[in-house]
């Protein structure tokens, strides 16, 4: 008898020591839950976190001590009595609490910022909230990244750091592909914007996202929220509620590039004249970089093509811009444009030869010449009908002040590289080196309708059929 007592108690030791070790576990799950629900909106963050503290109350009562080291509070129903109703209560426990974080989007946090699968779930990502169709316009400064588009293997990317701020932001609504995503355009690397636009479904405040959207101060401020995240060389202007069938791609009327240069030795007027033939419906095969596998429609429509100036200038030259306006562009098509026209304006090439790669029968393959630079490109604007972007008051004064503040940062930089230029003791050898080199660039110059060309369209578009054929093959 007292051997059968003896092992039920060691039974009961053990199955207490279990007991409390998995009552250790719950208080690190709550930790995790606590941190979400800082930050979570739906309605089960307080069952989550009440689940957990529920166990660990009837496990360790209310002594902050105990519960810290682990041990079971004198006054523990557990340490009298282990009875059945108890023991299945704290089962009950734990099968909510897994209840709960099977429950898609509850907003667990993510330290390491990577997004991980469970259970169809991402973290940073809700599900079961109220959401509408949010076109968001961004500013970004392209130096750093790898582009706009975060498709490719290198980073970063101005829309990863996006995504990365809306996940953090628990604005996400579903998946990337669940949220409809759009984007206006695909700027390449190093090509910055004030006016790009991206679109997809946002976590909404407003439960009715169906009904009166006249007044909007009740919504979540998109602006102030995602300016706090992200990089200090991205910005989010402005937002605006959109209608179902908008697509930030192909709902936009029209797009505008801002090209900056310094004039030197540029005629501005020729370069004018040849700017202004490009005006007008065109094939542009021979200003692009193709892609015949998914593009065959080269012809796009240019409504503005104008060249200006700054109205300020640095060690004798002027700073100058081009101001390109389009309904659509073709990819590296405002490049291939400016290098052409930096071409004659360096008196390399008459304006009559942007007439001649215009003509895809005279020319049918592209001339090989080096794209412009890309750092100085900016895509000023996207143009939608009735699209009216907000910003909060808050908002609008935070953007003007770190904007300001970049701007004085850069112009002390500028300054610094303005005085060591003072301190050259040959200035002038510059300036003669300048001369020495334009001289050199016009004897080595090829002109454009000489050169070595890249393969026609018809050429490209065939060795793509060949190669999907060969595939095919080698499948079956």
């Amino acid at each position: 008898m007292a051997a059968a007592e003896t092992e039920t108690a060691a039974a009961l030791q053990a199955e207490v020591s279990a007991l409390r070790m998995r009552v250790q576990e719950l208080e690190r799950e709550n930790q995790n839950l606590a941190k979400a629900a800082s930050s979570c909106t739906c309605r089960f963050k307080d069952d989550s976190v009440r689940s957990v503290a529920v166990a660990s109350s009837c496990l360790y009562g209310s002594n902050p001590e105990a519960r810290h080291n682990g041990k079971f509070h004198q006054s523990s129903p557990l340490e009298k009595d282990l009875s059945a109703p108890f023991y299945h209560s704290i089962i009950s426990t734990e099968n909510e609490i897994q209840r709960n974080r099977n429950v898609e989007g509850n907003g667990l946090p993510d330290d390491s910022n990577k997004r991980t699968k469970r259970r169809g779930r991402q973290d940073g990502i809700l599900s079961h909230c109220s959401k509408r169709l949010v076109a968001l316009k961004v500013m970004y400064f392209g130096q750093r990244f790898y582009g706009f588009s975060s498709e490719g293997n290198t980073e970063p990317t101005v829309e990863s750091e996006i995504f990365k701020a809306l996940e953090r932001a628990k604005l996400m609504v579903g998946s990337r592909k669940e949220s409809c995503y759009s984007r206006c355009g695909r700027t390449d690397k190093g090509v910055s914007a004030s006016g790009q636009v991206i679109s997809l479904y946002l976590r909404s405040d407003i439960k009715d996202v169906g009904g009166d959207m006249q007044n909007e101060r009740s919504e979540i401020d998109y602006v102030k929220v995602l300016n706090r995240i992200l990089p200090q060389d991205i910005r989010v202007l402005g937002w605006c509620p959109v209608p179902a069938d908008f697509h930030a791609r192909f709902t936009c009327l029209s797009r505008e590039y801002k090209y900056l240069f310094w004039k030197g030795d540029l005629d501005i007027l020729e370069m004018q004249r040849a700017a202004s033939k490009f005006v007008g419906e065109h094939d542009f095969r021979n200003f692009c970089k193709m892609d015949a596998a998914n593009v065959s429609n080269y012809r796009r429509r240019i409504t503005e093509f104008t060249i200006s100036a700054c109205g300020k200038s640095s060690n004798n030259d002027e700073l100058c811009y081009m101001t390109i306006k389009g309904t659509a562009f073709l990819w590296h098509q405002v490049r291939c444009m400016v290098a052409v026209l930096f071409l004659i304006g360096q008196g390399l090439e008459s304006p009559s030869v942007v007439d001649s790669l215009l003509d895809i029968t005279k020319t049918p393959r592209k001339p090989q010449y080096k794209m412009a630079a890309e750092l100085p490109l900016i895509l000023r604007s996207c143009l939608f009908d009735k699209t009216d972007f907000m910003c909060s008051s808050d908002a609008s004064r935070s953007l003007t002040e770190h904007l300001n503040d970049q701007y004085h940062h850069y112009m002390l930089q500028a300054e610094i590289f303005h005085e060591a230029l003072n301190c050259l003791p040959f200035p002038d050898a510059i300036a003669e080196s300048n001369s020495l080199e334009t001289l050199q660039k016009k004897r080595n110059h090829i002109p454009l309708l000489s050169r070595q060309t890249e393969p026609s369209y018809e050429e490209r578009i065939a060795k793509v059929k060949t190669k999907l054929t060969d595939n095919l093959s080698i499948a079956s």
